[in-house]
């Protein structure tokens, strides 16, 4: 049976809120969003679904000029060897005339549209995402449920730390048992005063957890260099977080490595880097370990799931386990991914970047577990905020 692309359509919507991460603010941030049909030989048809993450802006010129024309171009696929739609063929399709190197944001309009198809391709199948994704790829296990944490923590004109602690008792109270914050993000103060600073924030959210440093995350999205990187390494070591995320710029593997030298317990990064050659170069060069530290590459922002199959492989062919693996990003396709192929667990937005953070409407969070229902495709279709905008395309 062969397969066929029969409309592509694409818009850009919003995401902008007036909060802070150590970098950048997202007061202007914006996000593609698209819908793919595809007919089956047999005359059945789905239309399938994607976004980007939010971190990087929407992709109109690059999805209009290159991607959508070479997809439209493709004629008839072949079919995946279980006889249903393989995203595979297309996505090589894609990326035809496409020289190596130069990921930035070539990635992120390539993700897209594969998000879209790995959901039609489900839908075809009648099967949820992650289940397509264990048959195919994890001999038909999957998990019961995945395992998820609440970010946030951002910084927002008037939050203080009394404000920052209400916002982690709302996500308790949520069902969540594990939280994340943002530290790092007071410009033009001494590495001191700031340390200082972000120590009261941490101890204060600590309180909270009743002295568990398991339970929390800090995120520094890059912003350090080596010097403030091990100045905070220092103080918050004795701590016991569950990890130090992004304290160094994402490319930056050597200094990644004396960090890892100096600092004992698990850093996290990876989400900033977007193709596997990128990922190849943290686990070759970062001297991260593969027993505590945690990797984060999103699918959505590198070229999608058919290049964090190639990811995933590599990395076992490195030592790691897909258990390490726990994306950015906060959406429905990650946590399918999560699910169908045994990774770590998933990130969670509760409050910030919607309607694109989050699960399906009504399914509830249970110490910091969330299980997939039983729709077909990624289940866009059962988050009704998120459906309401990716419905008018």
């Amino acid at each position: 049976m062969t397969m066929k692309i029969t409309s592509i359509r694409q818009g850009v919507v919003p995401i902008s809120s007036q909060i802070a991460n150590a970098y950048i603010d997202f007061s202007k941030m914006t996000a593609s969003v698209v819908a793919i049909t595809i007919e089956a030989g047999d005359g059945r048809q789905a239309t399938g679904y994607g976004f980007n993450s939010n971190g990087r802006y929407a992709q109109p010129g690059l999805l209009a000029e290159r991607f959508i024309p070479r997809l439209e171009e493709a004629g008839e696929l072949a079919a995946h060897p279980d006889g249903g739609f393989d995203p595979i063929p297309a996505w090589t399709a894609m990326m035809r005339n496409e020289k190596p190197g130069g990921h930035g944001e070539r990635s992120v309009a390539v993700g897209v549209l594969d998000m879209a198809l790995w959901d039609a391709a489900a839908k075809l199948a009648g099967l949820p995402l992650w289940k397509l994704l264990a048959n195919r790829y994890n001999g038909g296990k999957a998990d019961d449920a995945a395992w998820v944490y609440a970010a946030g923590g951002y910084y927002h004109p008037g939050k203080d730390i009394d404000g920052l602690v209400e916002e982690m008792k709302r996500y308790l109270g949520m069902g969540y048992s594990t939280v994340k914050m943002k530290i790092g993000g007071s410009p033009g103060m001494a590495v001191r005063e700031a340390l200082l600073l972000d120590l009261g924030r941490i101890e204060a959210v600590l309180k909270l957890l009743d002295g568990d440093g398991s339970r929390l995350c800090v995120d520094v999205n890059g912003r350090f260099g080596l010097h403030a990187a091990l100045s905070y390494a220092a103080s918050i070591q004795g701590f016991g977080l569950r990890w130090y995320e992004e304290p160094l710029d994402p490319l930056d593997y050597s200094t990644h490595a004396t960090l890892a030298e100096q600092y004992v317990p698990p850093i996290a990064t990876g989400e900033n880097l977007f193709s596997m050659v990128d990922a190849r170069n943290l686990i070759r060069h970062g001297g991260l370990r593969p027993d505590r530290d945690i990797l984060q590459m999103d699918p959505a922002l590198s070229y999608g799931l058919v290049e964090y199959l190639r990811t995933l492989q590599m990395l076992r062919e490195h030592g790691w386990s897909a258990r390490r693996c726990v994306p950015h990003g906060g959406h429905q396709f990650a946590l399918n991914i999560a699910v169908g192929l045994g990774l770590g667990g998933n990130e969670s937005y509760p409050e910030v970047f919607a309607p694109f953070g989050g699960f399906a409407t009504g399914v509830p969070v249970q110490d910091s577990r969330v299980r997939m229902p039983e729709v077909p495709g990624v289940g866009f279709e059962a988050k009704n905020e998120l459906y309401a905008v990716l419905k008018d395309l």
